[in-house]
């Protein structure tokens, strides 16, 4: 039997984002860096790898350590973070790991036979004459590689452009030759940033960093996240190395712009950073992206939605769900764990992750431990929202929540609407189940939960049951 998949589509527990996701065979692999749980920085573990059947989703399988931080011969000591990887697969059949570490503007890296690993480091992207690629006089830092092999060919694009940095131009590409290694063609700048974007198609949506590429039969999509940052945008060429055109949002990890159930510039999740990719799975196109946790930029979680390719290539935004690689709703009966929250604010908006005035989802112990996630701080008007659920005569719905808080938890099927059950909580240190009985008309829904009242409550899961 097929697992449901949600979101995140990994275990509670782990944090991978950045995520570049690619089939081969009959499985679907992500890529990503690695955060820890309660990291006091970005990426500080050692690169995973986790993959799944195309035709089941929700089964997503550990595949071990691919690559440690310390085989790079520049950080034996482990000192330095791995950055956002890229994968792909050479002239050779071999598959090649693309990285840069947090100190260093040079581009690493590494080889294997399988699509898994384990990979070994490999070399260093350079110019003819050994110079590596960030240098070079003139060159610009490189960051976030992301590759594109085409025959003997490998395109690599990379770049990092801050608010307010002329350094910094754009988004770059590089033509590498077949050993996947020399540079064949040096970088040209297909993508302004922001100091760059100023009366182009790309204005209040310029490059910021998270650069990767797809291709869809001739279109190249080139993915990147702007200067917004929480926002992944995409720009389309029917050539690898220029002409790139702005195309649009196709995800924001705050739902910002999305208008459909509503105000479009209305926040409705905690959002920072953002870095993913498309990938087609079975006829079927997704956004890989990921998420914030612990109310901080440095445990983030992968999630992904599906996207619909319109006829002329476009791509329109969509909404961040609980349910994104399920194919459709999730099952509206039993028992959901509180993590799966897609939509987190407070009465008082804000796209950016904030301060311990906003809940957040947290776990028990430490990075590693196997413990499920659940949403801490919900105080007086915190608000979690599910999307979606096939819902079908339902008649009770219950909390299981715990904290110093006493007051009232409303249960909503649209964030603004009217309640249709409410359950008193009263003062726990332990986990306690509260249940009611709820009119909740048959068809899909989004739940959402809200907390009026004092204290600060935390909501571990929900439950909906038919009697």
């Amino acid at each position: 039997m097929k697992m449901e998949a949600f979101n995140p589509y990994l275990p509670s527990w782990e944090y991978i984002p950045d995520g570049e996701p690619y089939v081969f065979g009959d499985r679907v692999y992500v890529y990503g860096s690695h955060d820890l749980y309660n990291g006091h920085v970005f990426c500080l573990g050692d690169y995973v790898c986790w993959s799944a059947p195309t035709d089941d989703l929700g089964n997503w399988r550990y595949e071990g350590v691919i690559y440690p931080k310390t085989e790079d011969p520049l950080n034996r000591e482990g000192k330095m973070c791995l950055y956002a990887p890229d994968v792909t697969v050479g002239p050779d059949g071999r598959y090649y790991l693309y990285y840069v570490l947090d100190h260093v503007s040079v581009v690493s890296v590494a080889v294997s036979d399988t699509p898994a690993g384990r990979y070994s480091f490999y070399g260093y992207v350079h110019y003819q004459d050994g110079t590596r690629l960030g240098e070079r006089e003139g060159d610009e830092p490189q960051f976030d590689p992301g590759v594109l092999t085409e025959g003997k060919d490998t395109w690599l694009y990379t770049g990092f452009c801050g608010v307010g940095d002329k350094s910094r131009t754009g988004a770059m590409v590089t033509l590498l030759d077949e050993d996947m290694l020399t540079i064949k063609e040096a970088p040209r700048f297909i993508v302004p940033g922001s100091e760059y974007s100023v009366g182009t198609e790309y204005e209040g949506h310029a490059f910021f960093e998270a650069p990767s590429i797809r291709k869809r039969g001739d279109t190249y999509y080139f993915i990147y996240s702007s200067q917004v940052m929480h926002e992944l945008c995409y720009a389309t060429s029917d050539k690898p190395y220029a002409d790139f055109s702005y195309g649009g949002v196709i995800v924001s990890n705050c739902d910002l712009h999305i208008d459909s159930y509503k105000p479009a510039e209305l926040p409705m999740a905690y959002g920072a950073n953002n870095h993913g990719s498309i990938v087609e799975i079975n006829d079927k196109w997704y956004i890989f992206y990921h998420r914030h946790t612990n109310g901080t930029w440095y445990s983030r979680q992968g999630c992904a939605e599906e996207i619909h390719i319109d006829a002329d290539g476009s791509i329109s935004q969509v909404e961040m769900t609980s349910c994104g690689l399920n194919g459709g709703p999730l099952k509206g009966e039993g028992e959901h764990p509180a993590y799966l929250a897609c939509n987190l604010f407070t009465k008082e908006p804000s796209i950016y992750v904030g301060d311990d005035r906003f809940p957040k989802i947290v776990q028990e112990g430490r990075d590693g431990d196997e413990e499920p996630g659940y949403i801490a701080n919900m105080k007086d008007s915190a608000t979690a929202g599910f999307k979606y659920f096939e819902c079908k005569g339902i008649k009770k719905f219950g909390i299981t929540t715990r904290g110093y808080a006493g007051g009232v938890f409303e249960v909503r099927t649209k964030w603004d609407g009217e309640p249709i059950a409410k359950i008193k909580i009263e003062y726990s240190n332990v986990w306690e189940t509260y249940m009611t009985d709820i009119d909740l008309p048959d068809g899909v829904h989004a739940i959402y939960i809200t907390y009026t009242g004092d204290g600060n409550a935390s909501l571990k899961s929900f439950t909906l049951l038919c009697d």
